[in-house]
């Protein structure tokens, strides 16, 4: 117990070292709040460290891996087909409304369909149907309605290249930054055309991809939307194998992620890619002497032009943050490996408790992208009756407007800051029932959490931090 009460001081130092007061990301000013956010920090870390002492007493034994799916169907042939025809369809309409379209941002479908319906609007999708972008995914559709077409016509295409297994999932994790990079640094953001080149060239890597090494090898482990789509997809309580659909118990099927080279990356990048959109929202990151000026300052006084700079800066807390989020689960994998005696070694339990940091990715997107998604998915409303921006009124709609009465402002912070503390403590639980199936000895697995109690926590900490784009 004195390791517990330990961890339980340490939360509390983290959540002391919060600011008391900072201006929100997405939500209005902090004075707003009934509470401070100093608060909110110390109950967060209170319900972590109350559900760390309720795993250690209630659950002595490994759970998860003994629960049972329950076939529930099939799904017809012909209707996957048909989900992989309306994605074609939907990445084409995109494309054309980026390229031939107005290239004012708002006015242009584009820019809301990529950045709010499919990089915010499948996630929540995913966490309660399933993978639906597997179904979906254009390039995915295409790759196997070519291979299809091949096997009717010419009896198959060659065998594909084997897939290297030290590569494993590194380039889904360098597509995943290099779109969070697009969304957060590239000036070219603001373009519909930009965008939309982007897009086909991405499309263009995934099918390339394919050719060589075969759709689904490549579309498991090289396509960033599909691989970071089909992470958020463990935790709903679908589950989907080809078209056979069963019925599991929520957060079972994280277990389910594979072990392979570049997991953690993958995982690692999206938590950190979310948090410096937080971060990056504050007077820490933005203010007249903010590390981004300070940053954009030193790259120009290095003879690089201004928008460069810029470009420069933010790319570097970019990364630093995902260096930031890396090292701390880092610590924590650091910390089982010298409490277990060694073994398992630092590596293999960094893949083996990378499951855990699914339902923390997943809560930042809730965090930082919730009030994107309820307002700015309104707009797709009258944009889908005028996509390129040019007068249309395809449906109807294009007269329809954004209803930001929908949610105020506190309801909003309430339910991202419940989307945190619910997140880390679904990594808790799966952290100890994989600690308990890990090493032989339970007090040996419950010692082993004390470090990921303590990272928790300061994910916690710092997600709130982030979210509230803090200011010293």
């Amino acid at each position: 117990m004195n390791r517990i009460r330990t961890s339980a001081l340490l939360a509390s130092l983290l959540a002391l070292a919060l600011p008391a007061q900072a201006s929100a990301h997405g939500i209005g000013q902090r004075a707003d709040l009934p509470i401070p956010l100093w608060l909110f920090a110390w109950a967060a870390a209170f319900v972590l460290v109350a559900s760390f002492v309720a795993l250690t007493v209630l659950w002595p034994k490994p759970v998860l891996a003994n629960l049972r799916e329950r076939a529930l169907g099939r799904a017809p042939l012909a209707l996957e087909a048909l989900a992989g025809a309306l994605g074609v369809f939907g990445f084409a309409v995109i494309v054309y409304a980026g390229l031939a379209g107005s290239q004012t941002a708002t006015a242009n479908l584009a820019p809301t369909a990529i950045f709010v319906l499919i990089w915010v609007g499948v996630p929540f999708l995913s966490v309660v149907f399933g993978d639906v972008f597997a179904v979906v995914s254009p390039w995915r559709a295409l790759g196997r309605g070519v291979g299809w077409a091949a096997s009717r016509v010419s009896g198959g295409l060659p065998a594909p290249m084997a897939y290297p297994e030290k590569l494993g999932r590194w380039p889904a994790a360098l597509m995943i930054l290099g779109f969070a990079w697009i969304e957060l640094v590239w000036s070219g953001r603001e373009s519909p055309s930009s965008l939309a080149i982007a897009a086909l060239l991405y499309a263009a890597l995934m099918l390339l991809g394919m050719s060589c090494f075969g759709t689904e090898k490549w579309c498991r482990n090289a396509d960033g939307f599909g691989v970071a789509f089909s992470l958020f997809a463990l935790l709903a309580p679908l589950d989907w194998n080809g078209r056979r659909c069963s019925l599991r118990a929520p957060l079972v099927g994280a277990l389910k992620m594979p072990n392979v080279a570049g997991s953690v990356a993958v995982v690692c990048v999206l938590i950190g890619s979310t948090s410096f959109d937080g971060f990056s929202q504050g007077t820490v990151w933005t203010g007249a002497s903010g590390l981004a000026q300070q940053l954009s300052d030193l790259f120009s006084s290095l003879g690089i032009g201004a928008g460069g700079a810029v470009e420069l800066a933010y790319t570097v807390g970019l990364l630093l943050i995902i260096a930031l989020i890396s090292g701390l689960y880092r610590l924590a994998v650091v910390g089982m490996n010298r409490t277990g005696a060694g073994k398992p070694s630092v590596d293999e339990l960094a893949r083996g408790f990378a499951h855990t940091l699914i339902p923390i990715a997943f809560a930042y997107v809730v965090a930082h992208y919730f009030s994107l998604l309820l307002f700015q998915g309104q707009a797709v409303v009258f944009l889908i009756s005028d996509p390129l921006g040019d007068g249309s009124n395809i449906f109807g709609t294009s007269t329809a407007a954004i209803d930001y009465s929908l949610l105020s402002a506190n309801a909003i912070w309430y339910a991202q800051v419940a989307a945190l503390v619910i997140g880390h403590v679904a990594a808790l639980v799966l952290a100890h029932d994989r600690a308990l199936v890990t090493w032989s000895s339970p007090r040996v697995a419950v010692r082993s959490q004390y470090w990921m109690l303590l990272v928790m926590v300061a994910f916690t900490c710092l997600g709130l931090w982030f979210l509230s784009a803090a200011a010293s």
